[in-house]
């Protein structure tokens, strides 16, 4: 998955599991990871992932 790939490269370690849901960190920040897809995130869910990741728009678009 293109998302965790980019995580990592942002300094988020991981996935590792959690619940229904695996997740991410960085620092203290946790980043739950949507479940696999067939087909890509939608742009809203993307948007808010980085949003809860304090991760820029900009910051995102230059990886």
């Amino acid at each position: 998955m293109k998302l965790i790939h980019y995580l990592r490269e942002l300094g988020f370690a991981g996935p590792y599991p959690g619940g229904n849901h695996e997740f991410m960190t960085r620092a203290r920040l946790r980043v739950i990871i949507p479940n696999p897809h067939q087909s890509a995130i939608s742009r809203s869910l993307l948007l808010q992932l980085l949003r809860e990741a304090t991760i820029p728009r900009e910051e995102w678009e230059a990886l």
